[in-house]
């Protein structure tokens, strides 16, 4: 038996805090104050990348890629979140759950990776400067964005292919806001340990290597900035390190919680919890961490916003 044989005209059930109904005003605030903040922050990042030319460089190409992919990560799952809460509903679709599942491992998958090729740039840029211009080019820099995104989606028709093909003998209801798959295959009626096995695989190939690749990267980083003598270097050298790290540490800290453990071993409520820390609080934070820390951020953004001043007037 298949899912899709099993509940395409169902759908399932997302039981989410249901048990604690007192929760759902709190969370209907929570998630409308940060969505609201997701994109204003991520729109106004792509905007003052695309229209400010002292910004047309590799750093912040990957930051307009990384804006993109959070306001995308976080409209796969709240507007359904938010639709069900006002509308006081449970249920998802089964194409909708199939799509929200696909779209939230590719997004994030892509986050992984796109982290690591953020942390290859600045590598060179401290590490190899005379030789940035020439080894971050724009076709490398083109290619390295497509690479993080073909390689998310298909790492997420992998995972989500082998996680819905899990029977479930009629069980619907999901234990979760939103279609995750530990949540899911926690619906199996089957031994899941096989395919736990080869989930677990897979996310240690999309969140181990990545984020091993990141740390070698900032031990070579750390000690180049060590040996600059200009403390005003070693302090601009150190805070747009510092943003990437930080965002670094909240992205991959929650996912690797959630996805690097067997789901049995996961407390329903403490999951839900860390999920939508990484799915919609950090989106929410990486603009406030990359604009606040980041004075060429800030320079453009009052650049871009004059220009549009004096269009207006």
């Amino acid at each position: 038996m298949n899912w899709a044989n099993d509940s395409s005209s169902k759908g399932f059930i997302l039981l989410g805090f249901s048990d604690s109904p007192w929760l759902q005003m709190p969370l209907l605030v929570v998630l409308l104050i940060s969505y609201t903040f997701t994109i204003f922050g991520n729109v106004s990042i792509m905007v003052v990348c695309i229209l400010d030319p002292k910004l047309h460089t590799p750093m912040y190409f990957f930051l307009a890629n990384l804006s993109i992919l959070d306001l995308c990560y976080t409209t796969s799952i709240v507007p359904h979140m938010l639709a069900n809460i006002c509308l006081n509903k449970t249920t998802i679709s089964y194409s909708g759950c199939v799509a929200q599942l696909i779209i939230f491992l590719a997004l994030g998958a892509t986050e992984c990776l796109l982290l690591a090729v953020m942390s290859f740039d600045r590598f060179v840029a401290i590490c190899r400067p005379l030789h940035y211009v020439v080894i971050m080019n724009c076709w490398f820099c083109l290619r390295m964005a497509a690479f993080s995104w073909l390689t998310g989606f298909s790492h997420s028709v992998l995972q989500s292919c082998l996680t819905l093909n899990m029977p479930r003998c009629g069980h619907r209801e999901v234990d979760h806001f939103f279609c995750e798959v530990p949540a899911l295959l926690k619906l199996s009626c089957a031994d899941t340990k096989p395919i736990e096995a080869e989930l677990f695989f897979c996310s240690v190939l999309i969140l181990l290597i990545p984020v091993t690749l990141i740390l070698i990267s900032y031990g070579f980083i750390a000690q180049a900035v060590l040996k600059i003598r200009s403390s005003e270097g070693r302090r601009k050298a150190f805070g747009t390190c510092g943003s990437h790290m930080v965002v670094v540490s909240l992205f991959f800290g929650t996912a690797i919680y959630m996805y690097l453990q067997p789901p049995s071993s996961t407390s329903k409520d403490w999951g839900k919890m860390v999920s939508l820390f990484y799915g919609i609080i950090t989106p929410m934070l990486n603009p406030l961490i990359y604009s606040l820390r980041n004075k060429d951020m800030k320079g453009a953004f009052k650049r871009v916003m004059s220009r549009i001043f004096l269009i207006k007037n």
